[in-house]
């Protein structure tokens, strides 16, 4: 039994990544199919019928932003100017090319139209994978990867590792509330993004070593 534990924690990282695949894969087998899961339309009345409000609608558009360009190089500025690290504003310009890159190749591959006639902000391209799910995941998640290794502050690290994952979720709810993803759009950008971002993490960890 210490055996079989050993080598799961070993290669956790491995497992992690083929779970994520697996559940990706999952979503996109039902897309294909043009089925509408349950979880899109639980999600999505939930949000539309039970959540929708003045004061929220405008939290839910300021959170969605973090996941918008200019927001995430505004970040990535401020990041790179205060770097000590010369590695850094590489990895974060590389890591947001791929991320994005590849959301754009699986939108296209895909060509999920978005939901219709709740929409409380304009968008337009094509829904699968969400984008902003994919790009806040690998960029805040690439952020979590910094403050972990280089966050001296116990506290302080912590407080910021919470705050970064709570934001990924909350800019991919945001993209249900405001009416322009389904749910499984931006579950499968989460899925998608974090086997992405953990082989990103290995290719350049073994660059640097």
């Amino acid at each position: 039994m210490k055996r079989v534990v050993d080598i799961i924690l070993n290669n956790k990282r491995w497992i992690i990544v083929f779970i994520a695949l697996l559940l990706f894969f999952s979503i996109l087998e039902d897309v294909f199919e043009k089925e509408i899961m349950i979880i899109d339309t639980f999600v999505y009345e939930f949000a539309v019928e039970f959540l929708r409000n003045d004061i929220l609608t405008i939290i839910m558009k300021f959170i969605t932003s973090f996941g918008n360009a200019i927001p995430v190089l505004l970040i990535s500025i401020i990041i790179i100017a205060n770097s000590k690290d010369k590695k850094v504003p590489i990895w974060l310009i590389l890591n947001l090319v791929f991320a994005t890159v590849l959301n754009q190749i699986l939108k296209y591959i895909v060509q999920r139209n978005r939901p219709e006639g709740y929409r409380l902000i304009d968008e337009s391209g094509y829904s699968f994978p969400s984008g902003h799910s994919m790009v806040s995941t690998a960029f805040y998640g690439f952020l979590i990867y910094l403050v972990i290794k280089k966050v001296k502050n116990k506290y302080l690290k912590n407080f910021l590792v919470i705050l970064l994952s709570i934001l990924i979720i909350l800019i991919g709810f945001s993209r249900v509330y405001l009416g322009v993803h389904y749910a499984s759009d931006v579950i499968a950008g989460f899925f998608i993004s974090i086997a992405y971002l953990i082989l990103f993490i290995t290719m350049i960890s073994d660059i640097k070593s």
